[in-house]
């Protein structure tokens, strides 16, 4: 034994992967390599006090998550077992002693019905404020043989019999294999973040992927948090994958403290967080990902809509880079194992929009925070992540320092969801959506452009026209791009909000453009206050539209009046 990794000698057959259950407290492991009858097993808990001699048991199945009531709302650890009272990770064995409760079950078909794989057999009714539907297990179709009456039964009962199986409340599933669906649709619907600066110019798909990179300070986690709040998903999976124990702790008490504006009740109650904290297990740390992103293909399954935040993908990898060279695989670049982008891959590609074995939408977002070591955006995690996600939010760490937040780089972030967002917010009604965030991009990136000259020749050098541009780049940066995540009026806004205020700031651009154009100095149009038009964003409610209108005819007058 060597640490987490113990060896065991069994006779039993096993398999690469299966689940083995280590000494008197029977401990959860993980077949790594196998040699003859020697296997190699890597314990997700801690091993002290283990010693030759003791029973080891294999599974023969491999490691899996009890899916059932009660995830919403909880707080899990990288097996998924609950950390919602003492922290059981400490005692080893512990979580396995844990009584459950009982849950309130209604049927929704009856003995000698037909139905098949992704069917609705009935609802546990105490769950949460989401309907918990308890589903015809995959590849079962056949007649209903049984069905228990409505009442109260424990997690581990069976409520029903499809073609001879029973079907338990809870089932086990095993995290590294994704949920089988009907099919896979286009990433068409976007999804509404609240956050300005990524649902205008780096919209989101239902179902897509994204990466937040960035440096030590530049406001990673809080802009995850912001998601976790504020996007339109049925049901959070909040994976704190290696993160220091205390942001975990602020997330959980935000989250347990925030209204739903859906229900009325408390956002945590839509939200299954899995919180594998650096002090906890290391091989616990690398299965959380994927613990965490099978509890959303189980929600997806009954018809909803999920997002998987991974906080942080760097310190799952960094998982994997430690238990490779325990195994003594051969490194490859800065000592990552050969198969980092294969196993980014395999995560990544679990997202998806798809029609269910049901036959309802349901999905899967997947949003993974990527820390690279001192910055550097060409380290192996981040340059592999950008090859499969379709969406990355850069965090420039000049902004950050500069207090903009979201410190969302405009030049260095891309969207590959643009397009297709862009036809269905014309389809929705809304044709304008494509030419305000095409006009955002190019005033941008001109407005860096001249910023950047004028550092060598002054903004006098340049010609009125040019200096609108400089202009109007600092308004759009200041007034739209910036939201503070602590303003009660500004940490979400609603769609039509940022519509008002990116309407009405390029129209009072266009506006500056005209009366410079007239011959009023441009030197007199920046003297103007246009402090109202950027505290709209602080003023205005999430959903306000008229508070921008006024403030921009206000500047209109100003602007009218200038010689």
């Amino acid at each position: 034994m060597a640490g987490p990794l113990v060896e065991v000698e069994s006779g039993l057959p096993a398999a690469m992967y299966d689940l083995v259950t280590l000494g008197e407290d029977e401990l959860p492991g993980e077949v790594v390599a196998i040699r003859d009858t020697v296997l190699t097993v890597q314990a997700y808990e801690y091993t002290g006090g283990l010693g030759p001699g003791q029973p080891a048991a294999p599974q023969g199945k491999p490691l899996s998550a009890k899916l059932g009531p009660g995830l919403l709302g909880g707080v899990f650890d990288g097996l998924l077992r609950p950390l919602s009272s003492a922290a059981t990770w400490l005692a080893p064995g512990a979580y396995r002693r844990q009584a459950g409760r009982r849950w309130r079950f209604r049927p929704a078909v009856r003995s000698g019905d037909p139905v098949a794989a992704g069917d609705v057999l009935g609802e546990v009714l105490d769950a949460g404020p989401l309907p918990h539907r308890v589903l015809v297990p995959p590849g079962l179709p056949g007649p209903v043989g049984s069905i228990v009456a409505e009442g109260t039964y424990p997690p581990d009962a069976v409520v029903a019999t499809v073609a001879g199986r029973p079907v338990p409340l809870t089932e086990d599933w095993p995290i590294r294999r994704p949920r089988p669906y009907r099919t896979r649709g286009r990433l068409t619907e976007p999804l509404h973040t609240g956050q300005r600066v990524t649902d205008l110019l780096y919209p989101l798909a239902r179902g897509s992927t994204a990466a937040v990179p960035g440096g030590f300070g530049t406001g990673k986690t809080v802009l995850l948090q912001q998601l976790a709040k504020w996007s339109d998903a049925d049901v959070i999976v909040y994976v704190g994958c290696g993160e220091r124990g205390n942001e975990m702790a602020e997330v959980v008490a935000e989250l347990f403290a925030l209204t739903d504006p859906r229900t009325g009740g408390r956002l945590a109650d839509r939200t299954v967080i899995i919180a594998n904290t650096s002090n906890m297990p290391m091989m616990a740390r690398e299965a959380s990902i994927h613990t965490g992103v099978t509890v959303a293909e189980f929600f997806r399954d009954m018809g909803y809509h999920t997002v998987v935040i991974a906080d942080s993908t760097s310190r799952w990898a960094e998982a994997l880079r430690e238990f490779s060279s325990r195994t003594g695989e051969l490194p490859a670049e800065e000592g990552y194992p050969a198969n980092l982008a294969s196993a980014l891959a395999a995560f990544y590609e679990r997202a998806g929009s798809v029609t269910t074995l049901g036959g309802n939408p349901g999905s899967v977002t997947i949003v993974g925070a990527v820390s690279p070591p001192g910055g550097d955006f060409t380290e192996p995690v981040t340059a592999h992540t950008e090859r499969f996600v379709r969406c990355r939010w850069t965090l420039d760490r000049d902004l950050a320092y500069a207090r903009h937040y979201p410190a969302v780089s405009w030049s260095a972030s891309f969207s590959r969801d643009a397009e297709a967002i862009g036809a269905w917010y014309a389809a929705a009604g809304d044709p304008e959506w494509v030419v305000r965030r095409g006009r955002i991009v190019s005033l941008l990136a001109e407005a860096d452009r001249l910023s950047a000259l004028t550092e060598l020749i002054g903004v006098g050098a340049l010609p009125g026209h040019e200096r609108m541009v400089v202009l109007g780049g600092r308004l759009l940066r200041e007034a739209v791009l910036q939201q503070s995540a602590l303003s009660a009026n500004d940490a979400y806004c609603a769609a039509e909000k940022t519509a008002a205020l990116v309407e009405a700031v390029l129209a009072v651009i266009d506006r500056c453009q005209e009366t410079v154009a007239a011959g009023v100095p441009a030197t007199v149009v920046e003297e103007l206050d246009f402090g109202p038009l950027v505290r709209v964003r602080d003023e205005a409610g999430p959903a306000d539209t008229a508070l921008a209108a006024r403030r921009r005819d206000a500047l209109f007058t100003e602007l009218t009046g200038l010689k």
